[in-house]
């Protein structure tokens, strides 16, 4: 499940595992589950924005869950080295206003930092086009379209 390198962090698979499940459970009615894996102190960035502080990360989450209809994450094995981690993954996702809420994939990878059990550090890298982009009526013909004829 996951791939070591360096001196091993007795926390990281129990603090892992604690991430992976979380975020397969999230919804906009459980962001109390947040705090049982992040600290107060967890520092968040993704394609569309950056916040600092548990309280900022559950009132973000809150924003982007408002409209989602399911979430699912399918998760390759993590990188492991010391106390960071890179977990590919790919996001099964249905939302209100993205293609009538029928199901998109986006793939990703997260890289978290852990201090004392809890992620301290937590970065998405995933292509914003892929997830709104290329869903939106209009522009996303266009975008597709692009995307179909450069590559």
């Amino acid at each position: 499940m996951k791939i070591e390198v360096g001196c091993p962090n007795p926390a990281m698979p129990a603090t892992l595992e604690a991430f992976r499940v979380l975020f397969n459970q999230l919804d906009k009615g459980n962001l109390h589950k947040l705090p049982a894996v992040y600290s107060e102190d967890i520092q968040f960035q993704d394609p569309l924005g950056a916040v600092e502080g548990l309280d900022a990360l559950t009132h973000y989450f809150a924003g982007a869950y408002s409209n989602v209809i399911s979430c699912q994450f399918v998760f390759e094995d993590a990188v492991v080295q010391d106390s960071s981690a890179t977990i590919p993954w790919v996001m099964l996702l249905r939302h209100k206003r993205i293609r009538g809420g029928r199901e998109i994939q986006v793939a990703g990878i997260s890289h978290v930092a852990v201090k004392c059990g809890k992620i301290c550090y937590h970065r998405d890298y995933f292509d914003a086009g892929q997830l709104l982009y290329e869903n939106l009526p209009v522009i996303g013909r266009v975008v597709r379209w692009v995307k179909g004829y450069a590559g």
